[in-house]
């Protein structure tokens, strides 16, 4: 199954304006975890980017994902990018 790489960019004041959205943005990822649709996925220490490693047949349906997470619904992800990736190792 192909993996997906997505960078994403956070808005600013983040840790202030997520809170309302915070429990909701956890408990699905942890779903989409749990499904193995998400590998991994975390902000950067500064708080400023996300990254995440997704396994999906399509790129849409990461998208899709992306799109349906509180956090892009509300503004807390201001913008992503999604690309196939290679794992080499």
């Amino acid at each position: 199954m192909p993996k997906y790489v997505m960078w994403g960019t956070y808005c600013e004041d983040v840790l202030e304006k997520r809170d309302p959205y915070r429990q909701a943005h956890l408990d699905g990822l942890a779903e989409q975890k749990q499904s193995g649709v998400l590998v991994t996925i975390g902000p950067t220490k500064d708080v400023t980017k996300v990254f995440g490693i997704y396994k999906a047949d399509t790129e849409a349906t990461v998208r899709q994902l992306v799109e349906a997470d509180p956090y892009w619904q509300n503004g807390i992800w201001t913008e992503y990018e999604v690309k196939e990736w290679i794992q080499a190792f």
